[in-house]
């Protein structure tokens, strides 16, 4: 294993997004990532198209990075065997409610009493001290409970909806690394492990509210809240000629080269209503559908140029078949293609991060389920006779 965490050991016993996304960060890093997988495997096997049974692409996004090892630990000897991965382990990260892990058998106490240095992370709905503690949660849930959807509303005057990707688990998986991340470094000093509760409601109400509670901010409030910029009904891409643009002209300088291009710089002197970033934010939604219908009137092509020429930030809206092509991405190698043992070729995106000496990148490919279980129990110190009574006894699976 290479890259920053090389030498550290997670044991990851997450599913679906949220808890596999943020592991495939610490995989990337140079973690090894053991991933436990029930013997039914992964819920996101199966959605997709895919090759082969239980690799779709969701699943091959989120568990690059990682080996698998399937064991029922609602068996006693996969518990047993669970417990004794997690003696020799820096990190366990879950992702169902706390009471269903002390159902288990298998909270922060009783894996402290395996080993005290854990770092036991849970990443799962709601804070563990407010009444909404024991109940389930997922992305959509939470958009709409953190006041994205409501913002959505707002922003468009239609009806509350959801981002059209599972953005929740996304944020709360990179909470989850930096939290694991800050209590290992912690640990170095202490020498102790602790568990860290990463819920996807807090977690989200603060992403959202840092923009949006504004006048709420102050006691009393100032206002209803809301960040006006953001809820302007005009703040889209704009159409052209010949498709849509985004632009952000959002500095003084900006708006002035705007208005140059325009040939009416005088108005930066002139219209109160451009003085500044506050009197621009007063009266965004006026501003926005002006610059909307001046861009209507020249192709796409051509406001790229001149927008970039001027200094302006701008791109084009891409699609599922253009980004694909986008020449940045290109340059940096950001799409990548990479031979999978049972996938075959298959498109991958490489890690964002660029680091000068120690890169992150993809260790392994995504695993077949319990594709690493003999290896890893062997690495644990599990002889033949032992594997072969725990898949005796079920516990790896069928």
């Amino acid at each position: 294993m290479s890259g920053p965490l090389s030498g550290l050991r997670v044991i990851d016993m997450t599913a679906v997004l949220m808890g596999p996304y943020g592991t495939q960060w610490l995989g990337d890093m140079g973690a090894d990532v053991i991933k436990i997988e029930a013997p039914e495997g992964d819920v996101v096997r199966g959605i997709g198209p895919m090759r082969s049974t239980g690799m779709g692409p969701i699943f091959l996004n989120t568990n690059r990075s990682k080996r698998s090892v399937v064991l029922d630990v609602k068996c006693p000897a996969g518990r047993a065997a669970l417990l004794r991965l997690v003696s020799e382990a820096d990190v366990f990260v879950y992702n169902v409610r706390p009471q269903a892990m002390a159902r288990l058998g298998l909270s922060y106490e009783a894996l402290a009493e395996t080993n005290p240095r854990i770092i036991y992370a849970g990443v799962f709905g709601y804070g563990q001290d407010g009444p909404y503690a024991a109940k389930p949660a997922y992305d959509d849930l939470i958009q709409g409970a953190s006041t994205l959807s409501a913002m959505f509303a707002r922003a468009s005057g239609g009806d509350p909806q959801y981002v059209p990707a599972a953005i929740v688990d996304r944020i709360t998986g990179l909470a989850a690394v930096g939290a694991i991340l800050a209590a290992v470094y912690e640990r170095q000093k202490s020498g102790q492990g602790q568990r860290i509760d990463i819920p996807m409601f807090e977690t989200m109400v603060g992403f959202v509210l840092s923009d949006h509670l504004g006048g709420r901010s102050f006691e009393p409030p100032l206002d209803g809240g809301g960040y006006a910029r953001l809820l302007s009904r005009s703040r889209r891409p704009y159409p052209t000629l010949d498709g849509f643009v985004c632009a952000l002209i959002y500095t003084d300088k900006q708006w002035r080269s705007f208005l140059r291009l325009l040939g009416r710089e005088s108005e930066m002197d002139t219209d109160p209503r451009l003085a500044n970033l506050t009197t621009r934010t007063e009266h965004v939604d006026a501003l926005y559908a002006e610059v909307g219908r001046i861009m209507a009137t020249r192709r796409t092509a051509d406001w790229l140029a001149s927008l970039d020429a001027a200094d302006i930030p701008s791109t084009p809206v891409h699609t599922l078949d253009s980004i694909f092509d986008d020449p940045h991405l290109t340059a940096t190698g950001f799409f990548q293609t990479e031979d999978h043992p049972t996938e075959g070729r298959l498109r991958a995106m490489r890690h964002a991060a660029t680091w000068s000496r120690t890169q992150p990148a993809s260790t392994r490919a995504a695993p077949r389920p319990g594709q690493h279980s003999e290896e890893v129990l062997r690495e644990a110190g599990f002889s033949a006779d032992e594997i072969e009574k725990l898949r005796g006894e079920g516990a790896l699976g069928h």
